[in-house]
């Protein structure tokens, strides 16, 4: 077994354009080590960007909301674990609230984490924010920096019972300079073991929230979670899917924002009732090995694929918090297959062909 131990934490409507960026744009490029800790959260991350009417700060200010909704839902749940708070900022602009839970009763680790970052940023690091890549970047000379703007609130959940699955969310807004602005994000469940009423209930919740929104959200954004959380060299999927979505801004800026703020709301109803019926099951150690394998491929994927790291690592931001998606723990097996008919078939099944839970 493979112990990684990494300790963390993560990356009024708009009626009018955004406000320009450009003056950031010459600033020194920011790196992985300029992030400073600071004693507690100020009033606002977005210091110097508009005013409290802005997008930017209306979408702070919800997901600090929810941060502390969750973090508040997820100790009680756990009965012993608490979350460590670090407050960080960087000098170039903005900064963080990254809170972690490690050594829980429930969960081996937890962790919810804020980040406010502007600034600049090279093309390809924005070809790696978003789905529509370099485009964002049209009327930019090559190799020139892009002004931007993002915020966004990252959770992963690694329970200790191999019973209850993992859980992973990220809502976040960009924009960039010239009144380019886009709204992102998902919820995504990884378990070891198949419990079908359990897909349902996760599915069903955020199904719903989708049909409230608009009817075809949910078949989209569903479709785009299972094509998004592929591990490629592995020719499978990393769980069972949720729902992901990326370059929203088709619709008026508030029709996004309450889509965004209703689905990271739904974290504690879709997800913490699963893990309340599954945390005391009986497992024995080879399901535990089972269990540390499917993270060993939760990270591969989020080493090699995900958006949200790559976008991190490329625009220098804050390791600790780019990395809190890993498990303390994971294993890797040469070579391994698993038994027909068994349980792990059954998911292994389910991971090489999504199903429809909904």
């Amino acid at each position: 077994m493979i112990k990684l131990c990494v300790l963390a934490a993560s990356a009024s409507a708009l009626s009018r354009p955004a406000t320009k960026l450009s003056a950031t744009a010459t600033a020194p490029a920011p790196t992985w080590d300029d992030h400073v800790a600071i004693d507690a959260p100020p009033e606002t991350l977005c210091k110097g960007l508009d005013g409290n009417d802005s997008m930017r700060r209306k979408f702070e200010v919800m997901l600090r909301a929810a941060q502390n909704k969750i973090t508040s839902a997820v100790e009680e749940l756990d009965g012993e674990g608490t979350f460590k708070q670090d407050v960080w900022e960087r000098e170039n602009g903005g900064g963080g609230i990254s809170r972690v839970m490690s050594g829980g009763k429930v969960f081996e680790k937890a962790g919810v984490s804020l980040s406010v970052v502007y600034g600049s940023m090279p093309q390809e690091a924005l070809a790696s924010a978003t789905e529509r890549g370099v485009d964002r970047a049209a009327g930019m000379k090559p190799g020139e920096r892009v002004p931007f703007f993002a915020c966004g609130l990252s959770s992963v959940m690694h329970p200790r019972n191999p019973m209850a699955p993992t859980m992973h969310f990220n809502y976040r807004y960009f924009e960039t300079d010239g009144g380019v602005w886009w709204f992102g994000g998902g919820t995504d469940i990884t378990p070891a073991y198949l419990f079908e009423e359990d897909m349902k209930h996760f599915h069903g919740t955020y199904k719903d929230i989708c049909d409230k929104h608009d009817p075809e959200y949910y078949a989209k954004f569903k479709k785009w979670a299972d094509e998004y959380f592929v591990i490629k060299h592995r020719g499978e999927t990393r769980g069972l899917g949720g729902i992901f979505f990326d370059d929203q801004n088709n619709k008026d800026p508030d029709t996004h924002f309450a889509f965004s703020e209703e689905c990271v709301n739904a974290v504690t109803e879709a997800y913490l009732p699963v893990v309340a019926k599954r945390k005391d099951s009986p497992f024995t150690e080879k399901e535990k090995e089972w269990q540390l394998m499917r993270r060993g491929r939760y990270v591969e994927f989020n080493l090699v694929y995900d958006r949200g790291t790559v976008f991190g690592l490329k625009t220098g931001g804050r390791i600790e918090s780019i990395l809190m998606s890993l498990p303390e723990t994971a294993r890797w097996e040469y070579d391994f297959k698993v038994e027909p008919g068994s349980k792990e078939a059954e998911i292994m099944d389910c991971f090489k062909n999504p199903r429809e839970w909904v």
